[in-house]
């Protein structure tokens, strides 16, 4: 494949604004409740955002939730707020295996949360968001026993029904035998034209985050592909601007990184503005929805 290297002028801004990490504690605003989290939606937008990407967490504890009534507070949140943003919720939640002791690996721990791929589709179902995710692979998910599960049969059941829907899948590339299965399901006709890829590095133990990553999997991409790319923690920026050099969009927001500079707490809109500023030295520009609307050829709601 050939790699895309034209600096992309209309550039799509994603903002994740809460993700389904171990965050809360570690902040002293990470948004949990549907409120919260639309709030924090609605800040992005108006500091540039183009795509809000949304998890839901339990109000009372703060720990990741897949339960459709949050999801649906939120996006009546935003949908009534009169601000326009293209929502894209996670439909990555419910693949956590907590794998047991080594003398009895079956005996799982109780954070796992694990169920097939349409049971992870209820809450895209109710409210068929414009995007969402669609996490293209399995994955030792840090260290220790966690293993994200997200197996062929699994990635193309959900794929199936996602293009049902009509929604918009955002296929998150965790590795690069992610993008060669999510390329297969290209070639097989699951995913409609043109397929939407997130470059998610830097996330152990997955690509690691650096230039020559980045660059390598843009070439392996699809020729038709639209895409965009991450990187977690200090690498937000830096790899922000790789992004836009290599043709891409950009992803930025609590969920990757806490930090606005050393020492200094971020926050959804502080991050989002910083990659706008970014993105117009880089002489380019943010793309408005409706802009994004026309490169992803998306359904509005």
């Amino acid at each position: 494949m050939a790699l895309q290297t034209d600096i992309n002028r209309r550039v799509i801004v994603t903002c994740a604004v809460t993700g389904a990490g171990d965050t809360v504690g570690r902040h002293p605003a990470i948004p949990v409740t549907p409120q919260q989290i639309a709030d924090a939606a609605l800040e992005a937008a108006k500091a540039g955002a183009t795509v809000a990407h949304i998890h839901v967490r339990n109000p009372e504890t703060g720990k990741p939730s897949r339960d459709p009534a949050l999801y649906r507070e939120v996006v009546d949140r935003i949908r009534s707020s009169g601000v326009d943003i293209i929502i894209n919720l996670t439909a990555g939640m419910g693949g956590d295996l907590v794998i047991g002791p080594q003398d009895d690996p079956t005996k799982f721990g109780p954070d796992t949360d694990l169920v097939g791929g349409i049971d992870r589709l209820p809450h895209v179902e109710q409210l068929l968001p414009e995007i969402c995710t669609l996490d293209c692979g399995s994955l030792n998910f840090g260290d220790g026993s966690l293993v994200y599960v997200s197996t062929p049969d699994i990635l193309r059941k959900q794929a199936k029904r996602i293009q049902e829907l009509g929604v918009k899948p955002e296929l998150e590339i965790f590795d690069t035998g992610n993008l060669w299965f999510a390329r297969k399901m290209v070639e097989e006709g699951l995913l409609d034209a043109p397929p939407l890829f997130q470059l998610c590095l830097g996330i152990p133990w997955g690509a690691p985050v650096n230039t020559r990553t980045m660059a390598y999997q843009v070439g392996e991409l699809p020729k038709n592909a639209v895409w965009a790319a991450f990187g977690i923690g200090r690498n937000q920026f830096p790899m922000v601007a790789q992004a836009i050099l290599l043709g891409g969009h950009v992803r930025v927001g609590l969920e990757d990184n806490l930090y606005l500079d050393k020492g200094v707490y971020a926050s959804n809109g502080t991050l989002t503005e910083r990659a706008v500023k970014i993105i117009e030295i880089l002489g380019s520009k943010v793309a408005s929805p409706d802009e994004a609307r026309d490169i992803l050829k998306l359904k509005k709601r």
